[in-house]
């Protein structure tokens, strides 16, 4: 991360004798890939700007097991879930935030038989909490009659209705959010969850990204919002296919908020 960011690991914390806040889970994608990292980084601006007192596990921090669960690999699952109940429990971490509704989705639903019991929150949840609150307020007017459609995620969306969060926070920029003719409980997946960001289609399937991408086009937006890494990944190569990256940014709502404040 760049030096102008505050970021303190939970072993600090533990050596000042003190619990942090929250806890902001990271996640792979904003660990480790490039474009998921400029997620992370925008959503630390917000959390400095507003003065939140957070920790992540740094080095500490393991994948949740997402992928491994959804390829069928039920015992990788539970190695490497127990493997990070015993760091958050041994924190005595009670509540996490993260940027990735694959982490959001295992943490809050499928932890908690295995002896993780936390209070999760999606990024855009946490966000809207924070400007509900007026710990951030957003003065400046970057996307003023900006045209932006938001892609709900999967796991976000239908996995654990939360759809109004991210429309909140987005209607405080003063853009114009035109929503696709599917969104909510009738969006279309982008075509990365279940493990399959990391393989091709199958010989004759279709590419699920370019038409989700052509739903998020017919809006004629200047942005597509997103509140998922990987989804983010997979609009972005749509945007491509339609040969539209000159028109059309993708960004996640950690990321239009960051810029709307000029962090």
């Amino acid at each position: 991360m760049s030096n102008e960011l505050k970021v303190k690991t939970m072993q600090e914390f533990m050596a000042e004798g003190r619990q942090p806040e929250i806890l902001f889970w990271v996640g792979s994608a904003g660990s480790y890939d490039d474009r998921a990292k400029k997620i992370t980084r925008a959503f630390v601006r917000i959390l400095n700007k507003a003065n939140v007192d957070f920790a992540v596990l740094g080095t500490e921090e393991s994948c949740t097991g997402d992928v491994a669960k959804r390829a069928g690999n039920e015992f990788l699952f539970q190695m490497q879930a127990m493997m990070n109940i015993e760091v958050l429990n041994g924190y005595e971490i009670k509540r996490i935030v993260t940027c990735d509704p694959h982490s959001f989705n295992t943490l809050k639903n499928e932890y908690p038989s295995l002896g993780g019991n936390y209070e999760v929150l999606h990024h855009t949840q946490f966000i809207k909490e924070l400007i509900d609150s007026n710990r951030l307020s957003l003065q400046a007017k970057t996307y003023k009659e900006k045209r932006i459609t938001f892609h709900d995620p999967c796991y976000l969306g239908r996995a654990n209705k939360i759809y109004e969060a991210p429309r909140d926070i987005l209607k405080q920029t003063d853009a114009r959010i035109i929503e696709m003719k599917h969104h909510k409980s009738t969006a279309l997946c982008c075509g990365a969850g279940g493990a399959q960001m990391f393989k091709e289609p199958e010989k004759g399937d279709m590419d699920v990204n370019v038409l989700r991408t052509k739903d998020a086009l017919e809006t004629a937006p200047n942005i597509i919002a997103t509140g998922c890494p990987y989804c983010n990944t997979m609009m972005t190569d749509g945007i491509k296919a339609h040969e539209k990256e000159a028109e059309v940014q993708v960004m996640d709502i950690a990321e239009i908020i960051a810029n709307s404040e000029n962090l």
